[in-house]
């Protein structure tokens, strides 16, 4: 089953801290195909890198390659989430979730490359799982995350959206690949 084309969301469906990730795919012609293609254009930029290159910062305090990779996928589980329950009308209101801890918490640079991307490849599976049975009636369905309104649809592009922003900071500040879209 292929999901019906998702038209961008509107100001007010999403948290404004989430409008660096929609405006980044904002112009995508085919939000769910980008979905498709993000997981390879990761892995062709991934995969030419030394375990020591995954493990580089570009400053201090800031995440290596391996956590930004560990972070998009935990990222990634958490939108998925709120995506399933706002999809399927839960009205529960859903808590935010502090990205540091999370990378605190776990221990990414201890992991090879491959299985970073692997475990990326994984989740993105299963969110395009999700995606793929979204009925266009819900894609103006919301719910409320963070303490803010959320759509169905902003979800969607928060998500792709949220994985372009990463792969131009790969780009900007590792020189790492190329993120697609310019």
């Amino acid at each position: 089953m292929s999901a019906p084309a998702l038209n961008p969301p509107a100001d007010g469906e999403y948290a404004p801290q989430a409008s660096v990730y929609v405006q980044a795919v904002r112009d995508v012609d085919d939000i769910v195909g980008l979905l498709r293609l993000q997981p390879a254009t990761l892995r062709a930029a991934i995969e030419p890198l030394s375990e020591a290159a995954g493990a580089a910062r570009y400053g201090p305090g800031k995440w290596s390659i391996k956590e930004a990779l560990g972070h998009m996928a935990d990222t990634e589980r958490v939108l998925a989430y709120r995506l399933l329950r706002v999809a399927r009308g839960d009205e529960t209101p859903l808590p935010g979730f502090d990205q540091d801890v999370f990378v605190r918490g776990a221990t990414f640079d201890d992991r090879s490359l491959a299985s970073l991307l692997t475990e990326f490849e994984a989740v993105r599976a299963a969110t395009l799982a999700l995606v793929d049975t979204l009925e266009p009636a819900t894609h103006e369905r919301r719910g409320l995350a963070s303490d803010r309104p959320v759509s169905v649809r902003a979800l969607v592009y928060i998500i792709a959206g949220h994985v372009q922003h990463h792969l131009r900071v790969l780009q900007e500040r590792y020189g790492v690949g190329e993120a697609p879209g310019g």
